[in-house]
């Protein structure tokens, strides 16, 4: 599958929905895991501006990936950010998009107040 790498580095990134389990399959409830490690996969949606332009990201995390409390407004970093195409058909309709995917989301509001 096809990975495309994202640069943050000249983004301003906040949560927009604090993290919350990602579900596999809607029907039985199942939650999504980490295919390598296991662990449960998390979905933090985030506001990400860059270029005058702001867009909400719904990206998966590794639980363990995910550091500091993470409420609306808070800043943070997004490690390893790849965004990936999908395409399937359901019930005779094709659907696309993009879906992202990071090694870490880490809380940056620490930072802040000790500047």
């Amino acid at each position: 599958m096809r990975q495309i790498p994202v640069d943050t580095s000249a983004a301003s990134v906040m949560v927009a929905q604090a993290p919350q389990p990602k579900v596999r399959d809607r029907r039985t409830g199942e939650i999504a895991t980490d295919a390598e490690t296991g662990a449960t996969m998390m979905t933090v949606d985030v506001m990400f501006a860059a270029n005058g332009e702001v867009e909400i990201l719904s990206v998966a995390v590794p639980e363990p990936g995910i550091s500091g409390e993470l409420v609306m407004g808070t800043p943070v970093a997004i490690t390893g950010l790849v965004a990936r195409p999908w395409e399937n058909e359901f019930n005779g309709q094709r659907r696309h998009g993009i879906s992202f995917r990071a090694v870490a989301v880490t809380s940056l509001a620490g930072a802040a107040k000790a500047a």
